[in-house]
């Protein structure tokens, strides 16, 4: 289900869209900047992703580690 919402792009880009929208096999504009703008969330949620597990690396990297093998070692 989709939800309508009212964005603003730039007039370039937008003529872009109106004029190549067909050629490029997309049934109208509105698919093509749907389908745009769910290329860029998916990149962002990957990138968002990332940023999360190399701060959690980080914090893993800060914590001091016991050795839970000392009795066995000695």
């Amino acid at each position: 289900m989709f939800i309508q919402t009212k964005i603003q792009i730039d007039q370039e880009d937008y003529y872009f869209i109106k004029m190549v929208h067909k050629k490029l096999n997309y049934k109208s504009q509105s698919e093509y900047i749907r389908k745009a703008i769910k290329q860029k969330v998916k990149a962002d949620r990957l990138r968002l992703r990332a940023m999360k597990r190399e701060r959690a690396m980080e914090m893993i990297g800060k914590q001091r580690h016991n050795n839970h093998f000392d009795a066995i070692e000695e």
